[in-house]
């Protein structure tokens, strides 16, 4: 149990329960080979089977951090900021992006979206899951749609969460890292039958970083 008086700011957003932050490359989606500072929060309760961060999941592990400190920190390295989680959107993310605003740097979200938009955001990657589907919010403002192909199901989910979308948002499909020598081919056939979507591929493990 928090304090009362810590417990106050997170609730406002001025203090987040920080996992990790690292300077490293993006390895996913459209902005796929660009350095950027990535602040992972924690916090999450959509329960992906397959979350390769599950150490994320439980808030009460990751100490709160003054927002303050967190953009100052990222302020040191890059000009792109990702917020990642975890699930960002169990937080209000308005103070930490405003902070990262006035830095002048630019400010992107990996959520599922199962939470209501907070925020305020140059890029919206959206990677829905079934146990918990995104808010309307979401759907509209997202600029990438990325789904985690698992199996063969994934597909007709993937084309479900395309309609919901709005339509400028780019489409991907990325396979889930345990099945990529299954999955992958898949991918590669479907979007070349199907070519509104792009393959996503998580390059950054292929490249042994974070």
């Amino acid at each position: 149990m928090l304090p009362k008086e810590i417990q106050l700011e997170v609730n406002k957003g001025a203090m987040l329960p920080l996992m990790e932050e690292f300077y490293t490359i993006q390895g996913e989606g459209s902005h796929t080979g660009r350095a950027a500072y990535f602040i992972r929060i924690g916090g999450c309760d959509v329960g992906c089977h397959w979350c390769d961060v599950k150490e994320s999941w439980n808030a009460e592990l990751h100490p709160p951090t003054s927002v303050d400190l967190i953009v100052g920190n990222a302020a040191k390295y890059a000009d792109t900021v990702v917020v990642t989680g975890g699930e960002p959107l169990s937080w209000d993310m308005t103070l930490l992006t405003n902070r990262l605003k006035e830095k002048k740097l630019k400010v992107h979200i990996e959520t599922s979206g199962a939470f209501p938009l907070s925020g305020t955001w140059d890029w919206i990657c959206l990677s829905p899951k079934k146990n918990k589907l995104p808010t309307q919010t979401v759907y509209d403002n997202a600029h990438e749609l990325k789904v985690i192909i698992y199996n063969k199901h994934d597909f007709i989910f993937a084309e479900e969460q395309a309609e919901l979308v709005n339509d400028n948002a780019i489409l991907f499909l990325q396979p889930e890292w345990s099945k990529k020598e299954e999955m992958t081919p898949l991918i590669v056939d479907y979007v070349m039958n199907n070519p509104k979507w792009r393959v996503s591929l998580q390059t950054h493990k292929y490249l042994n970083i974070p």
